[in-house]
């Protein structure tokens, strides 16, 4: 562990309080290891797991599509039939939407799980849920042990930025968890918070200090909130974007009749293409107005601070090109002709925007917000 115990002499004479900074290093990876042990559960209920009936549901309805799209055939052929497909199915294994709403609409009282049934998987991924509560409880704790260390909002540098992200990304998966919704997301989920959370801890840690003095604003409480809680958040969207590209290949796959295949299995035990698709435009789409109102007040920051509301900073550049990545998926989405893989591509390149931003042009690029604390 970095030796973080030692005093820090403030600019204004304040000390670091060690023994909460050593007490907020100890809960953290507290958090990590109970996290890394809700993998593990969500792990052993996929394994164990059977296909929910969410996707027994949506296998049933991609393949009665295809059956109607095949009388389609015939029937324009004059095999025999009425003369009339089904209302609403596309040629090539298409989806009526009358059943997909149905769909749809069943697909709201499912529990969320991947059990299928199996009462042993159900049984990890219910411990799996409770850890990640506790992991998150501590990861909450560490995150106000950091803060009350220096007196100061806990997110001055990239690490306490990512300890933040982190938490609201946990604290999000849990919420459509708890609901009985999302519970399908856990293993992607806690995947996402170890990997952050490790980067964070090997790469990125930073000695409890206070700030520089273009930080001292309450507009720091304001502004970098609403961008933590934005990223965090955005995670969720991505990840079911991500899934939806490798659902909606699978259900094509099946209407055309190839089955087979581990990941096949794997992708079964998902909610259809359209629920994953639904997700990722919802989640996108209530975070966009949080992060317009991150680069906004911002920018009144910066006009406070440097005397400038824009001066084409790298930070600036690439946070205004990330919004219009995301207003472009927005768009996009709401868009005939650009529903579906189109825009789930745009989302995937606006949310590695948001990435290229908080790492890269934090480390390597010359910036007059350089306050990563590496």
């Amino acid at each position: 562990m970095p030796d973080v115990v030692r005093n820090i002499q403030q600019r204004d004479g304040a000390v670091a309080n060690e023994t909460l900074a050593q007490l907020s290093n100890w809960l953290i990876y507290s958090a990590i290891a109970v996290y890394l042990l809700a993998f593990f559960a969500y792990c052993a209920e996929w394994v164990w797991g059977g296909r929910s009936r969410v996707a027994v549901q949506s296998a049933a309805l991609v393949g009665a599509a295809n059956e109607s799209a095949e009388e389609k055939v015939l029937v324009g052929a004059g095999v025999g039939g009425s003369g009339r497909a089904g209302k609403g199915a596309a040629a090539g294994g298409g989806v009526d939407d009358a059943k997909l709403e149905a769909l749809l609409a069943e697909e709201s009282d499912d529990d969320g799980d991947v059990s299928g049934g199996n009462e042993r998987a159900d049984m990890f991924g219910r411990m799996a849920v409770s850890l990640t509560v506790l992991a998150f409880v501590l990861h909450l704790a560490s995150v106000v042990a950091r803060g009350m260390s220096v007196h100061r909002a806990p997110w001055g540098n990239m690490y306490e930025f990512s300890l933040a992200v982190t938490l609201v990304a946990a604290g999000v998966y849990l919420g459509f968890a708890l609901r009985g919704k999302g519970r399908w997301l856990g293993i992607f989920m806690m995947l996402a918070v170890l990997t952050t959370l490790g980067v964070a801890v090997t790469e990125l840690y930073t000695a409890s200090a206070q700030l520089v003095p273009a930080l001292h604003s309450y507009w720091l409480i304001i502004h970098v909130s609403a961008a933590i809680v934005s990223f965090g958040a955005l995670h969720v969207g991505f990840i079911s974007a991500v899934l939806y590209l490798f659902k909606d290949s699978r259900e094509k796959r099946v209407a055309a009749g190839r089955e087979g295949g581990r990941l096949g299995a794997m992708l079964d035990r998902l909610p259809s293409a359209a629920s994953l698709d639904k997700t990722a435009y919802r989640v996108n789409a209530v975070i966009f107005p949080l992060w317009t109102f991150a680069i906004i007040c911002g920018a009144i920051w910066a006009e406070n601070a440097w005397g400038h509301y824009w001066q084409w900073d790298p930070k600036e550049t690439w946070a205004f090109i990330t919004w219009v990545a995301y207003a472009a998926y927005l768009h996009a989405r709401s868009t005939a002709g650009w529903k579906g893989r189109r825009a789930a591509y745009i989302s995937l390149v606006a949310f590695a925007c948001f990435i290229f931003n908080y790492y890269l042009v934090n480390i390597f690029f010359n910036s007059m917000h350089s306050y990563a604390g590496v």
